[in-house]
């Protein structure tokens, strides 16, 4: 099997130095982006789009061609949702500055959100990114346990600022990598079946540990998302991740569940995806979904453990949680909640889920389909029997059905992975026409 590492940014990319075959247009748009943002931005497709409108599970491009929106977990109810749209808006219009003062809506937002958490998660800490949640998730673990030593997935992805960096590996970021924290791979579900992938992550986790003592380094905890996204869509036994999560605890650390991604019901048993597992985390970090794209973030957490680090620490968040974001988050919590949102995720996951595997049966270079809910993953080989990775043909199946209106993005250490993961109001008729798109794409590459 091919050991080459693929970093997040390389995924499915438009190499902006090589704009020739594009439209006037197109690389006129190119060539300023460029120009303007350097060469550290990144597109995605051979063919990169120029969208100009959304609209619940469709994006429309600047030619009016509409695209089924597969790829897109932030606009977590759909894209522009006229709810959201006018929550923000009349909130916008009466107040919107820092939290440093009393606003009633903020409270009524923080209330509502933590009670969808278990009852030991009670307190919440408002900030305006996924990142900044994790970053600030990580001090705090650090500040109250003592240690400084994390557990992380070896392709994981978990935000971009340095400490953030620090636990995603999937940025192959240049700084040199740190000493405290330690890799493990996820559970390759697809090559170790009948739960063989699933006690060897937690053997791995004991190894880690073991690996920190023998070094002096005390352990602080561990952070994953409860579906290893990054990593390549592995969701795994229900269940495994608590075994992980309870021999950090014996440790001393604590586990910070990540649930930017498999959050606000997306795994559609549940509101947040460690509780498949069967987990009461000791923090939990979201992002922008909870806003339905607007700027908010926040950690959820036990108040003993805020306790400790309000006592050493102080913290505060301009903007996190302002009376703004607590609108777009009650709205988006009011969308789930009245539209069926979870529920939704599960009925539709599975089907898709069933629609992919039959499909996988027609064509060699479907190696597998996982996931939970509206967030699965569809490996890509060079045939069934060797189970190779193949990029190559994960790349042309999602640039083929891009050409088709069908949007859609890449994972995994190898990045042969196909992650679906599209606005919870994807319904079955959408399902089918993804279906049917791959089905297309495939036998032509087969041809």
């Amino acid at each position: 099997m091919s050991t080459t590492k693929q970093k997040i940014l390389e995924l499915n990319a438009f190499d902006m130095r090589s704009p020739a075959g594009l439209d006037p247009a197109t690389a006129k748009l190119v060539a300023r982006r460029r120009k303007a943002f350097g060469p550290t931005s990144m597109l995605f497709y051979k063919r990169p789009l120029n969208l100009v409108r959304g609209e619940g599970v469709w994006l429309v491009d600047a030619d009016g061609r509409r695209y089924l929106d597969a790829y897109n977990n932030v606009p977590s109810v759909g894209h522009c949702h006229p709810r959201v749209v006018e929550a923000v808006a009349r909130q916008m219009s009466q107040l919107n500055t820092h939290t440093r003062y009393l606003y009633d809506i903020v409270y009524t937002y923080a209330e509502r959100l933590l009670a969808t958490f278990p009852k030991e998660v009670s307190n919440i800490v408002f900030t305006c990114t996924g990142s900044e949640s994790v970053d600030l998730a990580l001090r705090i673990a650090r500040t109250v346990t003592g240690g400084s030593g994390f557990i992380a997935t070896a392709n994981a992805y978990h935000g971009n600022t340095t400490t953030a960096t620090e636990v995603s590996p999937s940025s192959k970021s240049a700084e040199p990598p740190s000493t405290s924290v330690f890799f493990v791979d996820a559970p390759d579900t697809y090559r170790e079946p009948n739960g063989a992938a699933e006690m060897t992550f937690v053997e791995n986790v004991a190894k880690a540990l073991a690996a920190m003592k023998k070094k002096g380094v005390r352990p602080a905890g561990m952070i994953a998302d409860s579906i290893l996204s990054s990593d390549g869509v592995y969701p795994g036994v229900p269940g495994f991740l608590n075994e992980a999560v309870t021999l950090v605890h014996k440790a001393g650390g604590l586990y910070i569940a990540d649930e930017v991604q498999p959050g606000f019901g997306r795994t559609g048993t549940d509101m947040w995806g460690f509780q498949r597992h069967g987990i009461v985390p000791d923090l939990a970090v979201m992002g922008k979904p909870m806003g339905n794209g607007y700027p908010v973030g926040g950690v959820a957490i036990r108040p003993k453990l805020l306790d400790l680090f309000g006592a050493k620490c102080g913290y505060f968040n301009t903007f996190g949680g302002s009376p703004v974001a607590a609108a777009a988050g009650l709205a988006v919590l009011d969308i789930l909640e009245e539209e069926k949102l979870v529920e939704n995720a599960r009925d539709t996951g599975d089907y898709l889920a069933g629609r992919l595997g039959a499909l996988s049966k027609r064509h060699k270079s479907m190696g597998d389909v996982r996931g939970a809910g509206l967030y699965l993953g569809v490996e890509f080989v060079k045939d069934k029997r060797s189970r190779t990775p193949s990029k190559d043909t994960a790349v042309a199946a999602i640039n083929g059905l891009r050409e088709r209106g069908i949007l859609g993005g890449t994972a995994g250490i190898h990045g042969n992975i196909w992650k679906i993961r599209p606005p919870l109001s994807f319904r079955r008729e959408h399902a089918d026409m993804l279906v049917e798109g791959l089905d297309e794409v495939l036998g032509e590459l087969r041809v």
